[in-house]
């Protein structure tokens, strides 16, 4: 039941068909393009990095000398996030990781490569093709190898990805061009205790909910409560999963007991021919 003193969260609900996960066994490049184009959710591969990769990745990220614990939040990361800070920001941070993200992603058969070489192969046919978002001849990082392990109702609490692709502190970043078109999210989970699942629900907020919340710029977070009314899917994480879904939904992480690691980045068009990942 929704407080009295906190309205619902209003904003774009999707056709019900559209609000759906498709499930692979193999890794292919049509159904995430699907995502890209906003024709679907999202998709999930199952059990497709193998368990040496996986170790291995793992390994080389609680080995990192890159590894950092983030400030207020129950997770470990090694890479840079832009979320809510100045684009100068973001890219120094990125230009003092990116050799120890890197370390961790430079593995035989490593999912974060055979991602990219198969988009770019499938994008390749259309003219299009897949590469790091820039900005004055620097990079974005080129993912975020992050550890999650909060118990409680939400591991990481219900939020959006268009917003923080708004912040006024990023102008001329490309990655603001993506909203003319789907902003989308990729996992690889390399390493997973038990719950963490993602949670969507069938809503893309409005300006108007996000003023509300003063979340104008960053989009996090959603009181849970305000949500309540809207469907809504669960979809189970295990080692070995490569998922992608449209980041305009609101979702969350639910609760996690042992570590939650995953390989991430956000990805989505800035024009015909080009698709950009960021951190």
């Amino acid at each position: 039941m929704v407080s009295s003193t906190l309205a619902p969260v209003t904003g774009v609900r999707m056709d019900p068909h559209f609000f759906r996960f498709d499930e692979r066994s193999e890794f292919d490049p049509e159904p995430v393009l699907d995502v890209l184009q906003g024709r679907r959710l999202g998709v999930i591969f199952r059990d497709v990095i193998p368990p040496a990769v996986r170790e291995d990745m793992t390994a080389r990220f609680w080995n990192s000398p890159g590894l950092t614990r983030r400030t207020g939040e129950p997770s470990y990361h090694v890479g840079a996030y832009h979320w809510n800070k100045p684009i100068d920001t973001y890219l120094a941070e990125t230009g003092k990781v990116v050799q120890d993200v890197m370390g961790v992603l430079d593995v035989a058969d490593s999912p974060w490569h055979w991602f990219r070489d198969r988009m770019n192969t499938r994008l390749s046919r259309d003219g299009a093709r897949l590469r790091l978002a820039e900005m004055n001849g620097e990079t974005a990082c080129p993912a975020l190898v992050r550890a999650w392990h909060k118990e409680g109702e939400y591991a990481l609490e219900p939020h959006e990805d268009e917003a923080q692709c708004r912040d006024p502190r990023q102008a001329g970043f490309e990655v603001q061009q993506v909203l003319r078109y789907e902003v989308c999210a990729t996992n690889m989970c390399i390493e997973h205790g038990s719950g963490g699942r993602l949670v969507l629900w069938n809503l893309r907020p409005d300006d108007e909910s996000r003023r509300r919340f003063g979340i104008e710029h960053s989009g996090f977070s959603y009181p849970p409560e305000t949500l309540d009314g809207f469907d809504r899917l669960t979809v189970d994480i295990r080692p070995g999963d490569v998922y992608v879904f449209n980041g305009r939904h609101v979702h969350a992480v639910d609760a996690t007991i042992g570590n939650r690691t995953a390989v991430s980045f956000l990805l989505g068009f800035i024009d015909d021919e080009t698709v950009v990942t960021w951190t």
